[in-house]
């Protein structure tokens, strides 16, 4: 498929969307028409600006999760300001493609998992809006104490598991994501130790975007692209960054196919009634969301 997309401009006017996609600049490459927007935030600069466009009818923020030069580590990455950015220019449903190691024989590359379950293994992350530091106002948050017991959006993940099926690419439907801090790969000790918890798959982004997702009351979908057989689940020398590149690549077409039409399939954001959309009910933040 050959880019004919216009290089992006950079515009001061508002700019709103529909939904948030946090992932690789090959997403929004293939647009006509892109939007850039500079987006700053209380916490910061997101990772990039914000790409803005449609699809199916359906405007559409695109926020590189590394940078568009991907010079952002995972452990680097803003993920307080970049959640915020997507919802201050109206996105309320995000989806987060990510690319994960494999924790089952069975999860070999080139397997699509949507996850319903998550854990956290990072050590240094800014992880909440809610951690008693003063806003730039000078206002404190109130403590929150979120519910997260199910960590994804159950509509985008119906959605995506539809996309995923109608591109004929049978997708893992569940399975629990364990996040680690990165930037490093894991050991074959960690890795045994993972598979032997049950998880199914490894990977370095999908903490703290769900959960800062769910403070801010938006839906949130991962849709995880394994890459490898991460070290403890094969015999050989264990994962490589270019082997990682390279099926990434090979899958990044069919990834971006079922990505645009999760994106048509998922609600208005006016008739959202799903545990994310309510995340925020009878609570006070003492934060102003945006």
């Amino acid at each position: 498929m050959a880019n004919t997309a216009q290089a992006p401009t950079t515009r001061n006017e508002s700019c709103q969307a529909e939904i948030g996609v946090i992932g690789g600049s090959g997403f929004y490459s293939f647009l006509q028409d892109v939007t850039e927007v500079e987006v700053d935030t209380p916490y910061g600069r997101p990772s990039d600006s914000l790409f803005l466009g449609e699809i199916a009818g359906r405007k559409v923020a695109f926020l590189p999760r590394h940078g568009r030069g991907h010079h952002l580590p995972p452990h680097r990455i803003n993920y307080r300001a970049n959640l915020w950015a997507l919802r201050s220019v109206g996105a309320r449903q995000v989806l987060g493609p990510c690319a994960v190691g494999g924790l089952r024989a069975e999860y070999g590359p080139g397997t699509l998992l949507v996850p319903d379950q998550l854990v956290d293994r990072t050590k240094a992350r800014a992880q909440t809006y809610y951690d008693g530091e003063s806003a730039v106002d000078g206002k404190l948050p109130e403590v929150v104490h979120m519910s997260f017991a199910d960590p994804y959006c159950p509509v985008g993940r119906t959605a995506a598991l539809a996309s995923a099926r109608g591109r004929d690419w049978e997708p893992v439907d569940g399975g629990t994501l364990v996040v680690v801090e990165g930037p490093r790969f894991s050991t074959r000790a960690e890795s045994v130790w993972h598979a032997s918890m049950g998880w199914s798959v490894v990977g370095m982004t999908g903490h703290p975007e769900a959960v800062l997702a769910r403070e801010l009351g938006l839906c949130y979908t991962s849709m995880a692209l394994v890459t490898d057989l991460d070290a403890g689940a094969e015999t050989g020398e264990g994962v490589s960054h270019e082997e990682v590149l390279k099926v990434f690549g090979a899958n990044v077409d069919r990834l971006r196919g079922v990505l645009f039409d999760a994106v048509a399939g998922l609600p208005s954001n006016a008739s959202r009634d799903c545990l994310c959309a309510h995340a925020l009910d009878g609570i006070e933040t003492g934060i102003a969301l945006p």
